[in-house]
């Protein structure tokens, strides 16, 4: 552990504190409330091995105001019965909101039993996400990417996993894959939502995955503001060719050649509020602290959006 992620209790009360008391300013000065915020998505610390609470407490550091976990780092945080209250005090000590966190349930598959297994770890990654305060689950089409699901089914197997979420009041966010044959265009994921037929269906984009299937970027306009909560923002070089990207090929925004201008305005003209999430997952860089990847992806992510705003 680094020394800047030995925060005692007193020290997570602190740094929340001044971050409350920021936001407390800027509502203040500021008329209306902002279209957008800054969250990170902690697989972009990924590398780095860290546990949850060291995380939690760099984001802030870094300057973020919101928080996409893992899962996974969430139930390794429960490993010698640690509690999950306790977590979710540690994330609001430090000013943190939890507008998504990322699973991989198999909801989406063709095989009934790993489907229903599927389900099962949906509906304990659902009621986990609302104890540590979250109010939104990634929905990716974990299992079901290397051929086509065909809407209705694909509607009805979301219907599922939104009775699941109805009752922890936790989203299920249709999360669109770019490589997916099955959920990998915006188009598919909105008429998956429209299918389901229920008022809580919402979809996920990303950044690199509109790009790497194939998805004008235009159509972030079409949702309106509860159809989104969150935007994965990342960014993509002009070469290779978008059917041969992988995530390792992910860079930080302003890095690449995603279209800024047309994404934001996209996002300023659907209105409500977007938590735009930094999900990208480098390796190491030599000497690089997860401090430093966390503020600099903040920093260059500020930047494409004040130069869009110019």
């Amino acid at each position: 552990m680094t020394d800047s992620t030995e925060l005692s209790r007193r020290g997570l009360l602190a740094a929340g504190a001044a971050l409350a008391a920021g936001a407390s300013r800027a509502q203040t000065s500021s008329p209306a409330p902002p279209w957008h915020g800054y969250c990170l998505n902690l697989g972009t610390l990924r590398a780095f091995g860290l546990p949850i609470e060291e995380e939690l407490v760099i984001a802030a550091q870094a300057g973020y105001r919101a928080v996409e976990p893992w899962v996974d780092n969430v139930r390794r945080w429960q490993v010698g019965g640690r509690s999950l209250d306790e977590l979710r005090r540690r994330i609001a000590d430090l000013g943190l909101a939890v507008p998504s966190a990322v699973g991989f349930a198999r909801w989406l598959v063709d095989d009934d039993t790993a489907r229903a297994k599927g389900l099962e770890q949906a509906k304990a990654d659902l009621e986990l996400v609302k104890a540590i305060g979250g109010t939104a689950l990634a929905a990716p089409p974990s299992g079901a990417t290397g051929k086509p699901v065909e809407v209705r089914v694909a509607a009805e197997r979301y219907q599922a996993l939104l009775a699941l979420a109805e009752p922890t009041g936790v989203a299920a966010q249709l999360e669109i894959w770019g490589a997916s044959a099955a959920l990998g265009r915006l188009s598919e994921a909105l008429a998956i939502a429209v299918e389901a037929g229920h008022p809580g269906a919402c979809v996920l984009p990303d950044v690199y995955h509109l790009h790497r299937g194939g998805s004008p970027c235009a159509g972030l306009r079409l949702l309106s503001g509860p159809a989104m909560r969150v935007l994965h923002v990342n960014d993509y070089p002009a070469d290779p060719p978008r059917e041969k990207l992988t995530d390792r090929d992910r860079l930080l925004p302003g890095d690449g050649v995603a279209p800024w201008g047309e994404i934001l305005a996209a996002l300023r003209a659907r209105g409500g509020h977007t938590w735009l999430s930094l999900e990208l997952f480098p390796p190491r860089a030599q000497g690089e602290t997860a401090l430093d990847r966390a503020k600099r992806g903040l920093a260059k992510l500020q930047a494409v959006v004040a130069q869009a705003a110019g």
